[in-house]
C-alpha cells in the first residue's frame, strides 16, 4: 500500500474540539460499541460492496457513504439467542472481548444488516439461509425496539449464522469527535436469493461498487467517506471474490485503530497509526475558529 501522506481537509468542528480536549476543557465521550457489515456480491469483474449514502440530516457522518450497521442493543446479549457457527466464546477470542460483548457485537452486525437493508444472515439450520420474503413489518418492529432480534429468530425458527461473518477491522472514533463509536467491521457474502434494499430510511442513495470504483470515486471527490470506510475498500482491492475476501479476513488483526491529534501552536495533525495516507495536517489559527 502507498502510505504517502496527503493534505486532507479538516472537518470544520475539529480544530476547536481538538484544542478543548488538549486543554482538558472537554472530556471525550465514551465510545459506544457498534458493528457494521461490508456486504459483498460477486460479479464478472470481481466482488462489489454495498454502500449507502447517509442523509444530510443525520447527526453522524451526514452525506457520507457507509456500510450497513449501527449500535449494539443491550438485548443483543440475550443468552437464549438462536445461534449457529462459531460461538460467543470463540468470537470473544477473535474480537478481543468477553463472550457477552462478543455475542452482542455479532448479533448487532446481523440485526442491523437485516433491519437496515433486509439482508438476513440467519437460517433454519446450520447450513441454510432464510428464504426471501417480505420482512418489512418485522424490520420496522426491530427498528422501533418493539421486538428483540432474539425474539424475532425464535418466532420464525431461525438461527443466527455467525459463520457467514468474518471479522475485518476495528476502528474507534477519535477522542475529539462529538459522537464516538467502537466499531467492529465484518465482511459477508450476500446470501443466495437475497437482495439488499434499493431504498434505505437513513440513506438517500445506495450503490453496489467494486472496491476499485469506490476508492477512485473517493479520491476524485465524488464519494465522501470516513477514514475507516475507504480504508476497508482499499484493503479489499486484492480480493477476486467474496469468498476470497472472507478467507483473507481470518489472517487480519483486529487491534483497534484510533486517530490521534497533535497540537503545536496553530498547527494540527491528525494521524491514524499505520495509515499515513489518512493524515490531516495544517495551520488552524485559534482566532479563525
Amino acid at each position: 500500500m502507498d502510505h504517502r501522506a496527503t493534505t486532507l481537509p479538516m472537518p470544520p468542528g475539529w480544530p476547536a474540539r481538538i484544542r478543548a480536549v488538549e486543554s482538558g476543557e472537554l472530556t471525550p465521550p465514551v465510545p459506544k460499541p457498534s458493528a457494521t457489515v461490508v456486504l459483498l456480491r460477486d460479479e464478472a469483474t470481481g466482488p462489489e460492496a454495498y454502500l449507502l449514502r447517509r442523509r444530510t440530516s443525520m447527526a453522524f457522518a451526514a452525506g457520507m457513504y457507509a456500510y450497513p450497521g449501527g449500535g449494539v442493543d443491550p438485548r443483543d446479549a440475550e443468552a437464549e439467542l438462536g445461534w449457529a457457527g462459531p460461538g460467543p466464546q470463540e468470537w470473544a477470542r477473535r474480537l478481543g472481548t468477553d463472550a457477552r460483548t462478543a455475542q452482542a457485537v455479532v448479533c448487532a452486525a446481523v440485526r442491523e444488516t437485516f433491519e437496515e437493508v433486509g439482508v438476513l444472515l440467519a437460517g433454519p439450520d446450520t447450513a441454510g439461509t432464510a428464504e426471501p420474503r417480505d420482512w418489512s413489518a418485522e424490520r420496522a418492529a426491530l427498528e422501533a425496539h418493539e421486538l428483540s432480534f432474539a425474539d424475532f429468530l425464535r418466532e420464525h425458527g431461525l438461527l443466527l449464522r455467525s459463520d457467514l461473518l468474518a471479522g475485518w477491522a476495528r476502528w474507534i472514533t477519535p477522542e475529539f469527535e462529538e459522537r464516538r463509536y467502537d466499531t467492529w467491521f465484518f465482511v459477508a457474502a450476500l446470501p443466495p436469493g437475497q437482495r439488499a434494499a434499493l431504498e434505505v430510511g437513513e440513506a438517500d442513495k445506495v450503490a453496489w461498487l467494486s472496491p476499485a470504483e469506490a476508492v477512485e470515486g473517493y479520491e476524485q471527490g465524488r464519494y465522501g467517506m470516513l477514514p475507516p470506510t475507504v480504508t476497508v475498500l482499499r484493503e479489499l482491492l486484492p480480493a477476486r471474490s467474496a469468498a476470497e475476501a472472507l478467507a483473507a479476513a481470518g489472517g487480519r488483526s483486529l487491534e483497534p485503530v484510533l486517530g490521534r491529534a497533535e497540537v503545536r501552536g496553530d498547527r494540527m495533525t491528525v494521524r491514524w497509526s499505520g495509515y499515513e495516507e489518512l493524515t490531516i495536517d495544517g495551520e488552524f489559527p485559534e482566532r479563525a475558529q
